[in-house]
């Protein structure tokens, strides 16, 4: 279930920490101002604060070998990397009042074919990936309660359904749907996401969230989970405290489907009639995961997929999260609120990298920066849409992550100074849809292509290769 329209759906990324605490201070210049936890993007990343010890897994990955020392990316190598680009897709868009918005579509938002278009659009600009939020509960305004609020989008449909649905109908961009991993069997996660890798013929992505609010756990009957209070949510550090234990369980649940992704080699499928050979038993293993609170034989019953392992996205504003994504993560999303900012935040993602001791050469974590977005083409005209909106609202927007309001020029210089400091990307959160994303794809993409730092045709057919990213051996099979 998304956390549209800027309501908080009050699930922790498993990969992110929480989210932003209430009036963090928003970037200079065209940007907007930031404050209260952002909506969506529900608690998972954490910003800043003391180190915390390194979340415990049960059972330490065959692939994470021997740890290598990593630091905060040299600002001048990273000068002329290439720049990528994701969307993350929420409703509506991300501004609570973005429904009420002229040429919103909100009698559309459970129909297959709204998601269809704004993901092709997406495609057309050369993006690199999309994201779809989920939750196991309704929206709400409160990051760790749920509302009684109807003037707000509630509702929505499941996300690694609607990727399977839109796999087909694509052919380039990568799917990237968001799954709560305290309430739901890693068994289930894992051949979900497999078979929309299979679906998508190689774009999968996953993103993990942990269960941030108590009252998720009543749908389920079987656990409960810590509940947040007033104090807790005023600041990211003290979000994740209480939740280290599901971050360090999310960890394992993230290792479960890994090891499950790779219990069938890829060439376990023989498909001889003439023997009638269908499958080599030797290549189809057992993977006897014991975590902390459950445990997992397999094998998987979905065969090795054609990423041989779908891409793992978190969303990280604080310590625990930085290590949940350092363990588990492919790419971390940050939420920081200027350059200054990002340089210290990837300092502290490379600190986690180092506590963690995973090897960067062999496992790249690609760094993207999260924003909120507000575009048009006339100066000034972005900055008077969202006092609009948050005058409908009836209060300014907030949000974990920087909001930007300004010009797809303007953002293309916010993009390239935040690039400097060794980012790999950016992933833009549309405030209203179909508008910014739009912008994004017609008005942003162009402008930077006109720089010479984005793609003009996609040169990949799978997510991996979109982020440079080679595809992994399954770590069963026989060296030779």
């Amino acid at each position: 279930m998304t956390g549209t329209n800027g309501a908080t759906n009050g699930t922790t990324d498993a990969t992110t920490g929480a989210s932003g605490p209430p009036g963090a201070t928003g970037a200079t210049g065209t940007t907007g101002t930031t404050g209260a936890t952002d909506p969506t993007s529900t608690p998972t990343g954490i910003p800043t604060g003391t180190p915390t010890a390194t979340p415990e897994t049960s059972a330490a990955p065959d692939t994470w070998a021997t740890p290598g020392t990593w630091a905060a990316p040299d600002t001048s190598a990273a000068t002329g990397a290439p720049l990528h680009l994701a969307v993350a897709l929420d409703g509506a868009g991300w501004h609570p009042a973005a429904w009420r918005e002229e040429g919103a579509r909100p009698g559309e938002l459970l129909d297959a074919a709204y998601w269809a278009d704004l993901v092709a659009e997406a495609e057309r600009g050369l993006l690199d990936f999309v994201t779809f939020e989920d939750a196991l509960g309704l929206q709400s305004a409160a990051f760790h309660l749920p509302d009684d609020r109807t003037d707000q989008v509630r509702g929505s449909i499941d996300a690694v359904l609607l990727a399977s649905h839109l796999a087909p109908l694509t052919t380039h961009i990568g799917l990237v749907p968001t799954t709560n991993v305290t309430h739901t069997e890693p068994f289930h996660l894992a051949i979900g996401i497999a078979t929309l890798d299979h679906a998508s013929k190689g774009r999968a992505g996953w993103r993990p969230q942990i269960s941030s609010r108590a009252a998720d756990a009543a749908h389920f009957g079987r656990r409960t989970t810590p509940q947040l209070t007033e104090n807790d949510v005023t600041d990211s550090e003290l979000i994740s405290q209480p939740l280290r234990a599901l971050f360090a369980e999310g960890a394992e649940v993230v290792e479960a489907a890994r090891q499950l992704w790779d219990s069938w080699e890829d060439d376990a499928e023989i498909r001889d009639a003439a023997t009638g050979r269908f499958l080599d038993r030797d290549k189809v293993h057992h993977i006897d995961f014991q975590g902390s609170n459950f445990s997992v034989k397999g094998p998987s019953i979905t065969p090795r997929t054609p990423q041989g392992q779908p891409l793992v996205v978190s969303l990280a504003h604080a310590t625990t999260p930085y290590e949940f994504a350092a363990l588990s993560s492919d790419v971390v999303a940050i939420t920081p609120h200027d350059r200054a900012g990002t340089a210290a935040i990837l300092a502290q993602v490379a600190e986690a990298v180092n506590r963690t001791g995973r090897d960067v050469s062999d496992r790249p974590l690609r760094t993207f920066a999260d924003l909120v977005v507000l575009l048009d083409d006339e100066p000034g005209a972005a900055a008077r849409r969202k006092a609009r909106l948050d005058e409908v609202a009836g209060a300014a927007l907030a949000s974990d992550a920087e909001i930007f309001t300004g010009t797809p020029a303007e953002l293309a210089d916010l993009l390239l100074d935040w690039h400097s400091t060794g980012l790999d990307g950016f992933r833009l959160r549309p405030a209203t849809l179909p508008h910014d994303l739009t912008a994004i794809t017609r008005g942003l993409v162009p402008e930077l292509q006109r720089r010479g730092v984005f793609r003009t045709e996609y040169a990949s057919t799978t997510l991996r290769g979109h982020l440079g990213l080679a595809r992994p051996a399954s770590r069963y099979a026989k060296a030779g």
